[in-house]
C-alpha cells in the first residue's frame, strides 16, 4: 500500500447536535507521508472540532498504520479482542509482502507502543515478554497485584537499559521500572525457542500480555520438565 487513503464522513455532534463533515484516515503510509507519523503518536490526526460549536472530541475507528522503510504494519481496530484477523480481503491484498511485522492493536496507547518499539528496531514479542517478567517483579516489590497497564517507554542501547511504565490501581498510578537489556536478549532466545510458529503467521495477529503469559507459562513448565528428566537420570 503505496498511499494514505482518506474518506468523508458526517459527524453528528454530541454537544449541539450539529451534522460536519469530517476527515478520517483509513490508511496511513508514514514513508511517503513522514508529517502523519507525528500526528498519529500525539493523536492530532484523529481531532476532530465541530465547526457549529467549537467542541472537541477524539475520533476512535479502525486505521491501518504502515511503515514500509522499516518494515511493518499496524492496523487499529478498536476493542478488538482476536489473536489474529479474520479479513481475507486484508489478507490477500498483502499476502505477497515478505518479512513484514503485521499487528493488531485495540486502542491508541498500544499503537503507539508498537510504532516506539518497531521504530527502535526491537522485537515486540521479546519486550512483551520482558515487559510481563519485570512487571512482576515489581508487584513482589511494591508487595501489589494490581497493575493495570504497562508500556515500553525508554529504550537506550547505547546505555545498555530499557524502561517500562507500569500502571497501578484503579488511580492508575505511573510506577518507572528500568533494566538491562541483558533481560531483553534472553527474552529474545526464549521467543526464538518458543514462538516459532507465531513468527511464520503470514496474517495480521495480537501481541500482547495475554500472549506473553502464555509463553512464560510455557517456559517455566519447559524448565520443570527439564529438572525433572534429570532427577530421574
Amino acid at each position: 500500500m503505496a498511499y494514505s487513503n482518506i474518506i468523508k464522513k458526517r459527524i453528528v455532534c454530541p454537544k449541539c447536535d450539529e451534522t460536519t463533515e469530517a476527515t478520517l484516515y483509513t490508511s496511513i503510509n508514514v514513508t511517503n507521508h513522514k508529517e502523519l507519523r507525528e500526528q498519529t503518536m500525539n493523536e492530532a490526526l484523529f481531532k476532530w472540532t465541530c465547526r457549529s460549536c467549537g467542541h472537541v472530541a477524539r475520533l476512535t475507528y479502525p486505521v491501518l498504520y504502515n511503515d514500509m522503510k522499516n518494515r511493518f504494519m499496524i492496523y487499529l481496530i478498536p476493542n478488538i479482542d482476536h489473536f489474529q484477523l479474520a479479513d481475507k480481503g486484508l489478507e490477500e491484498q498483502f499476502k505477497t509482502l515478505k518479512k513484514i511485522n503485521k499487528r493488531i492493536v485495540p486502542d491508541f496507547n498500544t499503537l503507539k507502543e508498537k510504532i516506539f518499539i518497531f521504530e527502535s528496531g526491537l522485537d515486540d514479542m521479546a519486550v512483551e515478554l520482558t515487559k510481563l517478567a519485570i512487571g512482576e517483579a515489581v508487584m513482589r516489590k511494591l508487595n501489589r497485584r494490581d497493575i493495570k497497564e504497562a508500556y515500553l517507554s525508554m529504550y537506550n542501547s547505547e546505555n545498555n537499559t530499557m524502561g517500562f511504565t507500569y500502571f497501578l490501581g484503579e488511580e492508575r498510578e505511573p510506577y518507572v521500572q528500568s533494566a538491562r537489556l541483558e533481560i531483553y536478549g534472553k527474552s529474545v532466545s526464549v521467543v526464538n525457542q518458543l514462538a516459532v510458529k507465531d513468527k511464520k503467521l503470514k496474517g495480521f495477529i495480537r501481541i500482547d500480555r495475554e500472549w506473553a503469559e502464555n509463553i512464560l507459562y510455557r517456559y517455566k513448565r519447559g524448565k520443570q520438565v527439564a529438572k525433572l528428566n534429570k532427577a530421574i537420570e
